[in-house]
């Protein structure tokens, strides 16, 4: 189980940060995830395991004028 912007999520032991997002449907390109209180490089999302207990905060960003 881990907690995604304050929700509760189940999820298998050692899925990557990516594999969530994109089984979420996040557009990768245009968030920023902090995984227990640090900011997860974009570089790293494919190598960032997610384990039981583990928090995300995921931001969106959205552009308009």
């Amino acid at each position: 189980m881990i907690r995604v912007n304050g929700e509760e999520k189940m999820l298998e032991e050692g899925t990557s940060l990516l594999g969530f997002l994109e089984q979420e449907g996040y557009q990768t390109a245009r968030i920023a995830v902090e995984k227990n209180g640090e900011i997860v490089p974009k570089s790293r999302y494919g190598e960032t395991l997610l384990r039981d207990g583990d928090a995300l905060e995921i931001v969106s960003f959205v552009g308009g004028g």
